[in-house]
């Protein structure tokens, strides 16, 4: 994290483009990092994935090193939407605030215009990054309910959304504690991407349970084949 940081933040002066290398720069931060503190990075598709093509992310979201795992799998220009709270991290956050596009759900303003970054991404040919649950997921559940966000901008941006799955980040680092870390496998899932063309936003609702639909069903095969 400190050899990237100077290139992080001269990049950040550079527009689009240096947003773009300072996604490169996190990816090579993450897959070292995993390598010194033995963790697998594994990627599986369950269907063909074009890198070329725009996609709205979306993931489950249960640890943070839900974090390094996404950098680690993005082989596309991308942006990920953010918690505000996570600049507050010493170093870390710097890099965070240089690299993400930050929400604060409690403030209506900082919404809308996280929203419209979001948007201003897409139009730029860049693809976006969001946890549809918003924050960890600590239920019992496979799931925790969307946000209706990432469904909204696909729509209005007829922007196919691309489902991915993170197994395993929960056994390498537990969101209770830090302290926690392991080595092991780490195993990212494409799903099928899911095209929007067929929506309004009348369909919002449909669509966000057809996400919800298709991870909860991958997470319940994964969970059954761990």
């Amino acid at each position: 994290m400190f050899l990237v940081l100077p290139f992080v933040l001269i990049a950040s002066a550079f527009g689009i483009n240096g947003g773009n290398f300072i996604y490169q720069l996190c990816k090579f931060w993450a897959r070292l990092w995993y390598l010194f503190i033995g963790i697998q990075h594994i990627e599986i598709y369950e269907a063909p994935h074009n890198r070329l093509r725009q996609y709205i992310f979306v993931a489950n979201h249960i640890s943070y090193m839900d974090i390094p795992a996404i950098v680690a799998s993005m082989h596309q220009p991308v942006r990920v939407l953010g918690k505000y709270e996570m600049v507050k991290v010493p170093f870390f956050g710097w890099i965070y605030r240089a690299a993400v596009i930050l929400v604060d759900r409690r403030d209506a303003e900082r919404r809308s215009k996280s929203v419209r970054a979001l948007k201003a991404a897409v139009g730029h040919g860049i693809s976006i990054f969001i946890f549809p649950e918003g924050t960890f997921n600590e239920t019992k559940n496979y799931l925790k309910d969307f946000y209706d966000g990432a469904f909204r901008i696909a729509i209005e941006t007829q922007t196919p959304i691309k489902p991915l799955l993170f197994i395993d980040t929960i056994e390498r680092l537990h969101y209770k504690t830090i302290f926690s870390l392991t080595p092991g496998k780490c195993r990212v899932i494409y799903l099928e991407e899911i095209p929007v063309t067929d929506f309004t936003m009348a369909d919002v609702a449909q669509l966000k349970q057809q996400v919800y639909q298709a991870m909860e069903d991958g997470l319940k095969r994964y969970s059954v084949n761990n």
